[in-house]
């Protein structure tokens, strides 16, 4: 008989042996920032996170240094939209003025920026519109002018999550030529359109006017394309790859990590997030365990950095 139990005896026996461990160096908090004043917001669907004005929002950054979380990922919620979300390059932007204010006062906390359009745009697709689609190559020009933009001003790295083809390559050339050659690119190497995003809609306001997003997010049923869509990133000169959403799709970060040398990143998504916190309103699960066994098992798959709603709440655990 293979007595596998013995490693199993006590707590101690299983901290030792223990595989997968968490730790508050994985996580990247995302926050949204709106344009205005006094806006302090709670997100219906999404208990616990809300969005903020500049001016409201020192104490959750207080927080999340307290915590030694080490970085934020930025969502901007811009007061006025048209056609092409030419905000997105203002310098005086609502992005651009956040990170100016986090860098000023929290230089320590780096600082990444959600790079795409759909925040921005009166018709909430990620691009330029023809013909009823996003037309890939004209919003690559856009693309580059606002990742430039949050270059200048100090943001620590770009995350393009537009899913247009050709995108990283694309940032590169331009940061390279404005001089930010060490500035890093994570991409959104595999995106799936993804019903798990409802939440994430509301807290930005992008949902779609028309149409949705599966000419240019990926199938849910296809992992061979996903290996592809990664390849393309990491010849393209991306950084870091990334996997969204997470909890679905663990195979696809195991495969990531299997295949490619560079650090592999998770997004536990919105409807992840909301599910968990949902189930234990009602008294159904224990919502502290199964968040954490749930960022647990994307480290476990492969996940070197994991994007989480959850950041704040499983860094006050870790810290026990």
């Amino acid at each position: 008989m293979f007595r596998t139990r013995r490693l199993r005896k006590t707590e101690n026996i299983r901290r030792l042996v223990r595989e997968t461990k968490l730790s508050v160096d994985d996580f990247v908090y995302p926050l949204f920032i709106e344009e205005g004043e006094n806006i302090e917001n709670e997100i219906v669907s999404m208990p616990g996170i809300k969005r903020f004005s500049l001016d409201r929002i020192k104490n959750e950054l207080d927080e999340v240094v307290a915590l030694n979380i080490p970085a934020v990922l930025l969502f901007g919620i811009p007061s006025e939209k048209d056609e092409e979300g030419t905000e997105t390059w203002n310098d005086d932007g609502i992005m651009q003025r956040a990170i100016r204010y986090i860098k000023k006062n929290y230089p320590d906390l780096y600082v990444i920026t959600d790079v795409c359009f759909c925040e921005y745009t009166s018709h909430g697709h990620c691009g330029i519109i023809h013909d009823n689609d996003v037309d890939n190559d004209a919003t690559l020009p856009n693309i580059a002018k606002q990742v430039i933009s949050h270059a200048k001003a100090g943001v620590d790295m770009v995350a393009p999550s537009g899913m247009m083809d050709g995108t990283i390559e694309t940032i590169r050339k331009a940061l390279d030529e404005e001089g930010y050659y060490n500035l890093p690119i994570m991409g959104y190497s595999v995106k799936y359109a993804s019903a798990f995003y409802g939440p994430f809609r509301d807290a930005a306001d992008s949902a779609p006017a028309f149409g949705d997003r599966r000419t240019y997010q990926m199938d849910p049923a296809n992992r061979n394309e996903g290996l592809r869509e990664a390849t393309y990133d990491d010849a393209e000169d991306a950084d870091i790859l990334m996997v969204k959403p997470a909890l679905s799709y663990l195979d696809i970060i195991r495969d990531l990590k299997n295949n490619f040398d560079k650090p592999i990143a998770c997004y536990n998504v919105s409807g992840e997030y909301a599910m968990v916190k949902a189930a234990s309103e009602k008294g159904w699960i224990d919502g502290e365990r199964v968040m954490m066994e749930s960022l647990l098992s994307m480290k476990r798959a492969g996940a070197d950095i994991i994007i989480t709603y959850f950041a704040k709440e499983a860094a006050k655990l870790l810290s026990k």
